[in-house]
């Protein structure tokens, strides 16, 4: 209700006849000063924004009238509690310069997009007794098809198989994983992939980092909080690797470290351009959200600082299985002094394309690493490694009571420590062969120790792991 209306409302409700031209004159006179100072306070209320005295004059003015209707103080009222809300709604104001989003909401927003390019549209979806989803993703829409090299392209079709290939004795078991459990599987035609969600990834260090090993470059990793017990061999052109992996479930006593258990494929030197293949299992509260051993896969091209990651959570490894999941826990898995379970891992260089494929148990080609990711993995590696790492971050100023492999060392043997068996290397004519020169390395053995061996039934082997903290690693 502007100041003019409220003028003509005041004299609309005197008698005319009984007012004489002087009074008439007189409020003439008033109304227009109203009109001017209601023109020159609305002026200035436009330069200093300040709706609350606006209000207070109108309430000023108005006292002065003592013929006002019944509403009217009513409506006085009502202006006077606009003007305490006024200020308030100014700050939500879109024109407001001093307004700018928290940064929980930005870091919001950057997993919102995050998960948008990592999780695809699915024609079906798994629940897992674990809690995972595994949606069943059209194969040409997996994340590696995002990479411009392979945009409109399709998955590559089987490679030969490397001469000297067979099962090495492991055994034949239908279901590798929880959530094929339930019988349900994935169509031809599609791959099954671990739904990735918001906890996932507010369990990181960063959204940035979401995926990636944590930074680290070794030969000796001594001070990097990363401990290995491996057997590796170099000085050669190496095409390939192959070994069982037995499984376990080894306790991991901070959210922030993992306990893993792989095969590393190598080329480079341990500085900026160090390239890396890698499959194995790990358990990783990080990443996953709780202890289970999962099957994982890695890659990188400049020794993990920016490329690379785990799994199928950037545009990388291309996956052409519809049965194995990457990145779901595995089962069955070992128990100490009971039954034991191994699974089959094979890495190999395809001789007509070039790519890195990889190969799960009994003859399950699970996909590839195109070579377009890799410079020195383009042509071959010069490094095949084996065996376990842990981290250990101190978190509670001494030594990480993460285990590795069983949690029990090497020298306990069968049903008791983690092994590796089978161990082979492929040569430049895709020929399986024994490994030779063998080296062998434990950062820490007091908390993690290995032992390697060889027989006629498990070839090169080793077993390898510990408890980690204990009377000997402090």
């Amino acid at each position: 209700m502007d100041m003019k209306r409220y003028s003509g409302l005041r004299t609309n409700h005197r008698n005319e006849a009984f007012v004489s031209g002087y009074q008439q004159r007189r409020t003439r006179r008033r109304q227009r000063q109203c009109i001017q100072e209601n023109h020159h306070h609305h002026v200035a209320s436009q330069q200093t924004t300040s709706p609350p005295n606006h209000s207070l004059k109108l309430a000023s003015s108005s006292s002065q009238n003592t013929s006002l209707p019944l509403f009217l103080p009513a409506f006085i009222a009502f202006l006077l509690l606009l003007s305490f809300i006024s200020p308030v709604l100014s700050h939500s104001s879109p024109t407001n310069q001093t307004f700018r989003p928290g940064p929980e909401l930005l870091k919001l927003r950057r997993i919102r997009a995050l998960l948008n390019k990592i999780n695809k549209p699915s024609i079906k979806t798994i629940q897992s007794t674990d809690g995972d989803l595994i949606d069943c993703v059209l194969s040409h829409q997996q994340p590696a098809f995002d990479h411009p090299e392979l945009k409109g392209k399709k998955p590559l079709d089987p490679p030969e198989r490397p001469k000297g290939h067979k099962d090495n004795g492991e055994e034949v078991i239908e279901s590798f994983q929880l959530w094929s459990d339930s019988g349900e599987t994935c169509p031809e035609g599609t791959v099954p992939i671990r739904r990735t969600t918001e906890q996932d990834i507010l369990r990181a260090s960063s959204v940035r980092r979401f995926g990636r090993k944590p930074r680290r470059v070794r030969r000796d990793s001594t001070g990097s909080g990363h401990e290995h017990a491996v057997v590796f061999v170099n000085g050669d052109q190496y095409y390939g690797a192959k070994a069982g992996i037995n499984v376990w479930t080894p306790k991991v006593t901070d959210e922030y470290e993992f306990s893993l258990s792989q095969i590393w494929v190598i080329a480079g030197s341990f500085g900026h351009d160090l390239n890396t293949v890698e499959a194995g299992w790990q358990v990783s509260p990080e990443l996953y959200g709780d202890n289970y051993p999962r099957f994982f896969t890695y890659w990188t091209t400049d020794a993990y600082q920016a490329t690379g990651c785990y799994n199928l959570l950037c545009s990388g490894f291309v996956q052409t299985n519809n049965r194995i999941a990457i990145g779901a826990a595995i089962s069955p898995r070992s128990a100490y002094n009971g039954r034991q379970f191994d699974i089959g891992l094979m890495v190999w260089k395809d001789p007509k394309h070039g790519h890195w494929w990889l190969e799960f148990g009994p003859g399950l080609l699970v996909g590839y690493w195109p070579a377009y990711l890799f410079s020195h993995l383009r042509s071959h590696a010069s490094m095949v490694q084996f065996g376990g790492e842990i981290v250990n971050s101190r978190s509670r100023g001494y030594h990480t009571g993460t285990q590795m492999g069983s949690g029990h060392f090497a020298g306990e043997g069968f049903r008791k420590a983690a092994y590796f068996r089978n161990l082979q290397v492929v040569d430049w004519d895709n020929n399986l062969l024994p490994l030779t020169n063998i080296h062998q390395l434990a950062d820490h053995p007091n908390c993690y120790d290995i032992t390697q061996g060889h027989n006629n039934v498990w070839g090169t082997y080793f077993y390898y792991g510990g408890p980690g903290r204990n009377i000997r690693c402090p």
